[in-house]
């Protein structure tokens, strides 16, 4: 298959069109928001090769040969770099597309400044549920990877179908990128705002403190339903605890959420070559893990060989076995796709590329042909989200496959050959709390264990919010009490 055939259904729909150009011709002036650092998965080492091909791709393909991109990349170091760098620019030096940042503090003001000089931004992060609701400081905002709350909607999904209706939330917070946060902020949006789940937290800080899985676990009693997100150590830790006090079968369902298909989180993986290996083997025969469905398109397959020699080349290590592809790397290449389609409609009825909030009208409400599979947006410029729930099926060799895919487009479930109905069904009813723990004096030590409440701010309360205030949403407040 040749490389620019995932673009021609697309391409047919844009030669259809009435009083349409033989063909674009322009200079599009592109500003990528990344981080320098390569320890992140979306830095611009990583990324670039990505949108390099995409750039190729749309050089061979009618009627985009003429555009000329001049991309600029910038190190956003996922702090304020990135708006220096926009604000610093003269009115005639603007880009006339932004692609990044993807650090949700980072975005919030880029995307505001952004959306008031009228340039289209896309993302393959911004993912918090603070930027969904687009208002005029993120009117131009469209973002091409699964947001935090699309995530949930699996979860939603499977919590409707199977019955479920009590959960405890555990999330790694660093307070610096907040990513687990995020994500089970959108979780709990989901669950408790459109399911009214009854909803519990606990939070740890991996990076500060000793993590006391034991007595975190002791505060999931009463939930029939756990859903972790953590570094992969953690989540073992964790699975280790709750096999110990006979948790991990009848009374409750575990879930691990994989952000960005990255090894870096619990990724499902059990194996540390230590004393425990064969218990978290069997703890995590009990694992169910969320993550990106992955595509198995033919270009696909070229693409992946195509990062994984850049990576190699910029002596950036590529595990044995795993991708060399990532969510960032897909929607980096796809966010110029959708660019190049919507900037020929806009064209075509007599705009330029300066009508940025028009171009990004037209980049949301549709779906394209993207790098791994169908991109599909919907009316708010969100990427609707495929996933995967990923268990581990034959416990003696302590390999996983996918057993369920959810397909956010239409909000249905495709069951797998490897599928066991009784993984996802309570036979006990979970435990209002473990008799050791059954005195409400006693406090759980190094344990922060929380009620999660949703509460809308006023703009007085805003002020004394610090970093998350920049959001300027709904946000989760926490309730504690310290050990």
């Amino acid at each position: 298959m040749s490389c620019f055939m995932s673009l021609c259904l697309s391409i047919m729909v844009v030669l259809m069109m009435p009083g349409r150009t033989s063909a674009l011709t322009d200079n599009i002036d592109v500003m990528v928001m990344l981080p320098r650092n390569n320890t992140y998965l979306f830095s611009n080492q990583r990324v670039s090769p990505a949108i390099e091909y995409a750039i190729k791709k749309l050089g061979r393909a009618e009627p985009f040969a003429g555009l000329k991109f001049n991309v600029k990349y910038v190190n956003s170091a996922c702090g304020v770099d990135a708006l220096y760098a926009l604000v610093d620019k003269q009115r005639d030096e603007r880009p006339d597309l932004v692609l990044g940042p993807v650090c949700e503090y980072t975005a919030a003001s880029v995307v505001r400044v952004a959306s008031h000089w009228n340039i289209p931004v896309i993302s393959a992060g911004a993912l918090a549920t603070g930027f969904n609701t687009k208002t005029a400081e993120y009117s131009h905002l469209t973002r091409i990877a699964p947001t935090y709350v699309k995530m949930a909607e699996t979860f939603q999904a499977m919590f409707g179908r199977f019955g479920w209706r009590t959960a405890s939330l555990i999330y790694d917070d660093d307070k610096d990128e907040r990513n687990c946060y995020f994500t089970i902020e959108g979780v709990f949006t989901v669950l408790s705002e459109y399911n009214h789940i009854a909803t519990d937290y606990a939070v740890l800080n991996s990076n500060e403190e000793r993590v006391d899985a034991d007595g975190i676990i002791t505060s999931v009693y009463g939930s029939e339903v756990v859903i972790m997100c953590a570094k992969a150590d953690t989540v073992r830790d964790l699975m280790l605890a709750a096999h110990r006090r006979k948790l991990t079968s009848d009374s409750h369902i575990f879930f691990n959420i994989e952000l960005f298909n990255s090894s870096s989180y619990g990724d499902g993986s059990w194996r540390r070559g230590d004393k425990y290996d064969n218990e978290a083997k069997a703890a995590y025969s009990f694992l169910n893990t969320v993550t990106l469905l992955r595509s198995t398109k033919a270009e696909f397959e070229d693409f992946s060989k195509e990062m994984k020699k850049s990576l190699q080349q910029s002596d950036i290590p590529v595990c044995e076995g795993c991708s060399a592809v990532n969510m960032f790397m897909e929607g980096f290449h796809d966010a110029l796709i959708l660019y190049a389609l919507a900037l020929h409609e806009v064209k075509s009825n007599g705009l330029t590329k300066k009508d940025g909030l028009e171009i990004t009208h037209r980049m949301w409400n549709r779906t394209i042909e993207g790098i791994a599979g169908q991109v599909s947006l919907d009316a708010n410029g969100d990427r609707n989200g495929d996933f995967s729930v990923i268990r581990m099926t034959d416990p003696e060799a302590g390999t996983h496959e996918t057993v369920m895919s959810y397909f956010g487009t239409n909000g249905s479930f495709q069951i797998m050959p490897g599928f066991k109905r009784e993984w996802f069904s309570l036979r006990i009813a979970p435990e209002p709390q473990h008799p050791k723990h059954s005195d409400p004096s006693c406090k759980l030590p190094l344990l922060k264990n929380y009620r999660i409440t949703i509460e809308r701010r006023t703009p007085r309360e805003e002020c004394d919010i610090g970093k998350h205030r920049q959001l300027r949403e709904d946000s989760i407040r926490s309730n504690f009490s310290s050990a």
